[in-house]
């Protein structure tokens, strides 16, 4: 039971870093020179000033979806570590984490829901920049966290606590 317990914490461990460099990071989109772009601000270093000059990535609705659905995500993934940490030390035998399950599947769907997102207006996030580019890794990261916070959710839901 310890084992599995330490394996279940430290997939929900790994989902949170995921989900923490994937919305934080900066590689969302990577331009054909190499520069990659966020979902919250571009910056740009001006040499003759050596001062970085940032503005936001995009005034779109949809970006504001992107980075809302990402933020909640986080969100619900902390509070299913911190509810499941709680459920651990004062929950009854026998019991079920039905609670952690919901708050990681609700973690997945943000998750999904960001993504797919992203990926259908891509296109329109990138106006006024050079053509072409692909998905960075940030982006990968936030598709990699979604099957993960589902299979966590679901182990949560089916797991009981023996001792």
């Amino acid at each position: 039971m310890s084992f599995l317990l330490f394996a279940v914490t430290a997939l929900h461990v790994l989902i949170l870093i995921l989900l923490f460099v994937a919305t934080l990071d900066k590689s969302w989109w990577v331009l054909p020179d190499d520069n990659t772009v966020n979902i919250w601000y571009d910056c740009l270093l001006d040499n003759s000033t050596q001062a970085w000059i940032c503005q936001s990535v995009s005034k779109s609705e949809w970006l504001y979806a992107v980075q809302a659905f990402m933020v909640l995500s986080l969100l619900f993934s902390s509070a299913a570590f911190i509810i499941f940490m709680c459920q651990l030390y004062t929950m009854k035998r026998g019991s079920l984490f039905y609670a952690t399950g919901i708050f990681q599947i609700l973690t997945a769907i943000s998750v999904f829901t960001a993504a797919v997102i992203y990926t259908t207006h891509v296109d329109e996030f990138q106006k006024g920049r050079q053509p072409g580019g692909s998905f960075g890794y940030c982006f990968v990261l936030a598709w990699l966290s979604l099957p993960l916070a589902l299979i966590s959710g679901f182990i949560y839901i089916h797991l009981r606590k023996k001792e």
